[in-house]
């Protein structure tokens, strides 16, 4: 299929590495202009190199940004310029006791996984809308729909981030600019590759092993697996393309079947 975005550009917050770098890989592979977006100014270099190589006569380039900074944020916003898809993937995610998470992580978990994303379109939508075109695409969470224990903070964070979605997609009405989420599963991003690596060692067993453990307590999961980063970064890019312009203000689910058991 041809997804016709040659020629378009985007940016995706949280782009040096992970599902972000991923999403970043898929839509240069379909001649997009891509902004990679990190905080620290050497890994994101290394980033945007490493994705010149990863797809030869790709148009990329860095944005350094730090979304708990409220101004780095607007700054972006100066810099990027015409924007036509705008992917929201930057995001916090811990397993924390409720009783011990605080007042400031409850703040700091809002600022980034769902303010970035607001300040972002705040900036960004006005001027899609006015072309005519544009995307907006919020990468959250199977964690915003089915709330887990351990992570309440983060499924609250990425519930709000639905919801922003939901509401801006209201806002495109008549237009080609739409507005939707793709809800992850548990996905084998480097975040969770450096915990599970962790948990592994500690425990003396390989990291596989480690892996396979923790997808077996996961009952509601159809692959027994995890979702490897390029699976979402795919329905990230067909979202993000005109061949998906009858979907607009929705949540995707690629989450591999985490939420069959949810209505």
């Amino acid at each position: 299929m041809d997804l016709r975005l040659t020629g378009k550009n985007a940016f995706i917050s949280g782009s040096s590495q992970g599902i972000g770098y991923a999403i970043a890989k898929a839509l240069a592979g379909e001649g997009v202009a891509v902004t990679l977006n990190g905080r620290d100014p050497v890994t994101l270099a290394a980033a945007v190199d490493a994705l010149q190589h990863e797809v030869p006569g790709a148009v990329v380039a860095g944005a350094a940004a730090d979304f708990t900074v409220a101004a780095d944020v607007e700054r972006l916003g100066e810099v990027l310029g015409d924007v036509d898809i705008l992917v929201n993937n930057v995001g916090l995610f811990e397993m924390k006791a409720f009783d011990a998470i605080s007042d400031d992580d409850w703040r700091r978990y809002f600022e980034v996984n769902v303010l970035s994303g607001v300040r972002l379109a705040r900036q960004l939508m006005p001027a899609m809308l006015e072309r005519g075109w544009g995307r907006i695409v919020f990468v959250s969470s199977e964690s915003g729909v089915d709330v887990p224990a351990e992570m309440i903070h983060y499924g609250a964070s990425k519930t709000a981030m639905l919801a922003v979605g939901n509401g801006l997609a209201k806002l495109t009405r008549g237009t080609a600019v739409t507005v939707n989420s793709v809800l992850g599963g548990p996905t084998y991003s480097d975040g969770v590759a450096s915990t599970v690596e962790a948990i592994a060692l500690q425990q003396g067993i390989s990291t596989e092993a480690m892996k396979q453990a923790i997808i077996a307590t996961n009952r509601t999961s159809l692959l027994e697996r995890f979702i490897e980063p390029a699976e979402i970064a795919n329905m990230v890019t067909f979202l993000a393309s005109p061949a998906a312009s009858a979907t607009n203000g929705t949540a995707v689910r690629v989450d591999g079947g985490v939420l069959t058991t949810v209505l």
